[in-house]
């Protein structure tokens, strides 16, 4: 179960408050994070299994905790169930921390007497989404660097090797290869119009961002993560596995369907799962079974759609939901391990191809040079 984290909190800890200005305060007090959930999460279940009461462990919590922003919320969550409300209702005030996958689950803890037992499941659920979140991350970032780094490359040449060689080759240059030519004015532009292309770049860098933080682009960019090849499939199991969970966590602790599929439309964070989502919620409201909803939907793989809908019809989705998100998350990791070894030498070959051009790009003038000079 993955849970966005989108905090922002201005309010921070009275002490903190009353040493220096708020601002300031604001830029040294880092924001509440998903470590911070997890820990809260971990020592509530501890403290409650042994057998403290929910008040005195919320207070011991936050005495513990090293972030002044999340001591501040629990102070606000401290007196809201101080004032006679639940646990859950006093999480839900903070959503930007406590999705309502979160709270929901809370909420049939407390009225089904095993809270310990929800709590044990969400820091599981947040152990896995971390986890994921650590092998994406990884995955990616190696390609991301090695085509840094070629960029770089490539910019260093054309701006310092290339200007060298250009008085060299205004002899012969009806003579000189296509690649030559275009490299040396691309050389040209970078060097003699270096002002023109830095603001270029940075406009179409904030256009670029604006289009693909506005409505349209987010769809253009939720679409292309789940049909572009390799990626693509990476994708759909990772949000196919993040809304099985959610999905399976809710309905084995008793969540109402509904409210279970809404919060799958939080963990997944793409536009087409919760389209997707939100018309199973309609046949669900309808009348009709989740099962339905998973039929129509092009983005959930063939295998999920069956098992959802036999065990839909044998009474133990939640079960078998939990099972399928195990699975995925298997076959996701497997997934990662193929592509992490494929990239490095698809890139590397990708890379020793432009060096190739360059330096070919290079030498083949040279030889007509010295053949002309012969």
């Amino acid at each position: 179960m993955a849970i966005q984290l989108k905090t922002d909190l201005d309010v921070t800890s009275s002490a903190r408050s009353a040493e220096k200005p708020d601002f300031l305060a604001n830029l040294t007090e880092r924001k509440v994070t998903g470590r911070d959930r997890m820990f809260f999460t971990e020592q509530l279940s501890l403290l409650i299994e042994s057998g403290m009461p929910l008040y005195q462990s919320l207070e011991l919590i936050k005495e513990q905790t090293p972030n002044p922003r999340f001591e501040t919320l629990l102070s606000s969550v401290i007196a809201e169930v101080a004032s006679g409300k639940p646990l859950s209702v006093a999480l839900g005030e903070h959503q930007e921390v406590f999705s309502s996958t979160y709270t929901n689950l809370i909420a049939a803890g407390e009225a089904g007497g095993f809270l310990p037992d929800v709590l044990q499941e969400l820091l599981k659920a947040d152990e896995r989404s971390d986890e994921l979140r650590s092998v994406l991350v990884s995955a990616f970032t190696y390609p991301a660097f090695l085509i840094l780094f070629s960029v770089l490359v490539i910019v260093f040449v054309l701006v310092f090797v290339f200007p060298k060689f250009g008085k060299m080759f205004t002899k012969i240059h009806d003579q000189l290869p296509a690649s030559t030519k275009f490299l040396l004015a691309t050389s040209d532009m970078l060097t003699l119009h270096w002002p023109w292309v830095l603001a270029g770049l940075v406009a179409g860098g904030y256009m670029l961002c604006m289009f693909l933080w506005s409505e349209a682009g987010s769809r253009l960019i939720d679409r292309a993560k789940l049909s572009t090849p390799i990626i693509g499939a990476i994708y759909a199991e990772l949000y196919i596995a993040q809304c099985l969970r959610v999905l399976g966590l809710s309905l084995q602790h008793g969540v109402p369907v509904i409210d279970s599929l809404r919060a799958c439309s939080e963990a997944t964070n793409n536009s087409l799962f919760t389209r997707f989502l939100g018309v199973t919620r309609e046949r669900v409201t309808e009348g009709g079974r989740i099962a339905d909803g998973f039929d129509e939907a092009d983005v959930v793989p063939m295998l999920a759609r069956q098992m959802v809908r036999t065990a839909e019809e044998a009474g133990n989705l939640g079960k078998v939901s939990t099972r399928l998100a195990d699975y995925y998350e298997r076959e996701l990791h497997k997934r990662l391990e193929t592509f992490s070894k494929l990239i490095e030498p698809t890139m590397l070959l990708i890379m020793g191809g432009l060096v190739g051009v360059i330096v070919a790009s290079l030498i083949l003038p040279i030889f007509k040079l010295s053949r002309a000079v012969g």
